[in-house]
């Protein structure tokens, strides 16, 4: 299945949405993959979602990424602060509208969206499943090669491929954020030692596989100025779907004066299943994207993650 086999739609209302106003968060007209995060914890991952009003997130040790409605109000920003804890920076993946005043724009990176249109998808003999004991040695791996946010829990979000040689991992790639009939290939990174070799692109051949095989089609993010690892990408097989922006924003001392913050919508934060029902939910670990304006290392293929 292609990118091109899947229709558009909002994803369907669960037990995590539910009494969020999800009709008001997916207009008609919004696919899925234009609002990826708010897509996946309303839908497949909606057993991570932790949430306050309107907004949601994952928790902070799985994925910094928020997602926040279509158009959000001023309780809806109010919310965003008492997820991340007031003074901390919320990230917003996909978020196109404007800040209100009293908040800052900490960072902002132009991205892109690419989706399988033609994939030559297949095992790679070579990979073998990452699991909770690899963390140490994923978060080792990724502390070296920078392709973004990798937490304890990430590896939760779906399944993870690596390349061992000598019995260390030397590359790896993953899934990420799982919109309805979507999975987003993430984590790509490749040792220094082993650049150029080729791993990074039979990785995400292998991810992509195990995606196709469930029925859904992969996609993934790259920084716009990413122009030759956009060129990988697209010679195998992968299309530009459009663009996006990648941005973290953070309120001032007087904005959460202003908004009454911890006491935005009254009560306690509400919490999805990663939370605990009606349970407060503390700091996010928001942080950059990692390399996504930077060139692709030795010309492997730099996601942004």
């Amino acid at each position: 299945m292609t990118a091109t086999d899947t229709p558009t739609g909002m994803p369907p209302t669960t037990d995590a949405c539910a009494g969020v106003g999800a009709e008001h968060m997916w207009p008609d007209h919004t696919h899925v993959l234009d609002r990826p995060a708010l897509a996946a914890l309303t839908g497949p991952h909606a057993r991570f979602a932790e949430r306050r009003g309107r907004v949601l997130r994952y928790p902070p040790d799985v994925t910094p990424w928020q997602a926040l409605p279509e158009q959000p109000d001023a309780d809806d920003w109010a919310d965003a602060v008492v997820l991340a804890g007031p003074g901390a920076e919320v990230p917003l993946l996909g978020f196109h509208g404007e800040v209100p005043d009293g908040w800052d724009i900490t960072f902002r990176v132009e991205g892109v969206q690419l989706v399988d249109d033609g994939l030559v998808t297949a095992p790679d003999p070579e990979a073998v499943p990452l699991g909770p004991a690899d963390v140490p040695e994923i978060l080792d791996l990724v502390a070296r090669t920078q392709p973004g946010p990798f937490l304890p829990r990430t590896i939760e979000l779906g399944t993870y491929l690596g390349i061992r040689r000598d019995g260390a991992l030397i590359a790896m790639a993953g899934e990420r954020l799982h919109p309805p009939g979507w999975t987003e290939i993430s984590a790509v990174c490749t040792d220094p030692a082993h650049r150029g070799e080729g791993l990074a692109s039979r990785l995400v051949l292998a991810v992509a596989h195990g995606i196709r095989e469930r029925g859904e089609t992969p996609f993934l993010h790259t920084g716009a100025g990413n122009t030759h690892a956009i060129r990988l990408y697209e010679a195998l097989g992968f299309r530009l779907r459009r663009k996006t922006v990648f941005m973290g924003a953070r309120p001032s001392a007087a904005y959460v004066r202003r908004a009454h913050v911890p006491g935005a919508h009254g009560g306690a934060a509400i919490g999805g299943a990663g939370a605990g029902a009606g349970a407060d939910v503390g700091a996010t670990d928001a942080g950059p994207v990692g390399d996504s304006a930077a060139p692709p290392h030795d010309g492997e293929p730099l996601p942004v993650t």
